[in-house]
């Protein structure tokens, strides 16, 4: 099997979507999904940002993006494309597909003056070469309620909890979350369409939990924050309830707000089991159990982040700290960020422009991706090696600068 010649990837047509759809599915060994989840990722679907790869009359290669904003530190909100849906064929792999798509998405990315691309990935080590360094990490938890129990902070009583139907209260869940956006780095700003997502609910991916439930914690008469989830009845043969609390997402606009939402899942009747996916790593709850070692924390890689415009990026959030360092930056795939950038910049702005002067660190375009929402710091990508210090104290001053006061986090797949 050789290249495949002449093929150039191109943008997806609407009467080509089912089978664009179908193909992804394939390529990742997936059946068809519930029609109200295929009804949806159509809706999601950004047309103009889809990519399709043909060799012949075969559908090899799928690709998309979608149009986000994300939260960099500094609290701006900065443009970026989600790159998503990428799948080649198993007939066409190692022929120069996803290279292809690769280089048409990242110049359309540039085109549309995004300086940073993202994105989740289904295997890690494909992403690096195009320049994506891992950026931010969730924590899952799976914790024995029975044997681990809360200290909670003082004005919790004070936080009432109730249930909700999902859909009654989720313009008030979306303000809540559109609230706190701005305060963590990596967190993206809805678009239109994406709230259904948190209500989708088909029941052939329950694996026999319960229907979607919320609750909602309110302060003053006004809601605060919220909690979704799944229980799953399960007894022992003694008769003991070993039922399981799974938990979808969590939300609140205040400390007393979390702790109170996590007081309720806690005292779930029947469910000794509570089961998280995804929490900041630096998330209270880890302050709030009396036993973390049963909570059996489990981390893993979330976000890879890919400097578009190296310049555009690094001006467009602020640093813990001044700092004044010239980049040597490699980037083979997006050659025009290569070269000496000097970036200047502390907690109130930044700037970062083209310089002939000496370097002060050299490293590639994805250690600043890496580095870039202040999750993964510099002095440990140099200490693997992959950040090089040319100027002795350079690299301890950037790293520090380069730091975010809360930890990156993505509280959702794409």
């Amino acid at each position: 099997m050789g290249t495949v010649r002449g093929v150039e990837p191109r943008i997806l047509r609407e009467d080509e979507w089912d089978q664009w759809y179908d193909a992804l599915h394939q390529a990742f060994g997936l059946g068809s999904p519930p029609a109200e989840e295929r009804e949806l990722d159509r809706a999601l679907t950004e047309f103009d940002r889809a990519l399709v790869v043909r060799d012949g009359d075969a559908l090899v290669g799928t690709a998309g993006a979608f149009s986000f904003r994300m939260t960099v530190p500094g609290g701006a909100a900065v443009p970026a494309g989600g790159v998503t849906m990428v799948s080649v064929a198993a007939t066409h792999r190692r022929r120069g597909v996803l290279t292809s798509m690769m280089r048409r998405q990242l110049d359309d990315i540039r085109a549309l003056g995004e300086p940073v691309a993202v994105l989740t990935a289904s295997e890690p080590a494909i992403y690096g070469r195009f320049g994506y360094g891992v950026a931010s990490f969730r924590r899952g938890v799976e914790i024995d309620t029975d044997r681990v129990s809360l200290a909670l902070p003082a004005g919790t009583e004070e936080v009432r909890v109730r249930y909700a139907a999902p859909a009654d209260v989720l313009d008030s869940c979306e303000a809540v979350y559109a609230a706190l956006v701005p305060r963590r780095p990596g967190m993206l700003a809805r678009v239109p369409h994406w709230e259904r997502a948190a209500l989708l609910d088909p029941e052939s991916e329950r694996e026999g939990a319960s229907p979607l439930r919320c609750v909602v914690a309110e302060r003053d008469g006004e809601i605060t924050g919220y909690a979704r989830f799944r229980t799953k009845s399960r007894w022992n043969e003694s008769g003991v309830p070993e039922g399981t609390v799974r938990l979808t997402d969590l939300a609140g606009l205040d400390p007393v707000t979390e702790a109170a939402l996590w007081r309720f899942l806690f005292a779930v009747d029947l469910m000794p089991n509570l089961s998280v996916r995804s929490l900041p790593v630096d998330d209270a709850l880890q302050h709030l159990v009396s036993d973390t070692r049963r909570c059996a924390p489990r981390l893993r890689d979330e976000a890879y982040v890919r400097l578009v415009d190296v310049g555009a990026a690094l001006s467009a959030r602020t640093y813990a700290a001044p700092v004044d360092v010239v980049f040597e930056v490699e980037d083979a795939f997006c050659p025009w960020n290569a070269g000496r950038w000097r970036l200047s910049g502390d907690p109130k702005g930044a700037s970062c422009e083209r310089t002939a002067d000496a370097a002060d660190l050299a490293l590639s375009v994805r250690e600043l991706g890496s580095a870039y929402l202040g999750g993964v710091s510099l002095l440990s990508l140099a200490a693997a090696g992959r950040v090089r210090e040319l100027r002795p104290g350079a690299l301890e001053r950037a790293s520090v600068a380069f730091g975010s006061a809360v930890a990156p986090w993505l509280p959702h797949g794409f």
